[in-house]
């Protein structure tokens, strides 16, 4: 759990109730972007939804890392429900 002192809330401008939400959400999102966690771990950290965690990246600018992978991964798939 990640501790914020007094004076750093009051600084944050956010009422009280907010703060670990909000803290949760960034921490999140910057783990995410690093590569720390993977998108299923960062939507369960940030307690919103999938939906609502994608629309904070794309409101950021943050890119989902995608590889070749991945984009072959998803093109099989694709091509098998046609």
């Amino acid at each position: 759990m990640v501790e914020i002192s007094d004076d750093v809330a009051q600084a944050m401008r956010l009422p009280a109730v907010e703060i670990q939400c909000e803290a949760k959400k960034e921490l999140a999102m910057a783990f995410y972007s690093r590569g720390i966690l993977s998108l299923g771990k960062a939507v369960e950290m940030s307690g919103i939804t999938r939906c609502e965690f994608e629309t904070l990246l794309a409101d950021r600018h943050i890119e989902r890392p995608y590889d070749i992978a991945e984009i072959d991964r998803d093109l099989a798939w694709a091509n098998e429900k046609r």
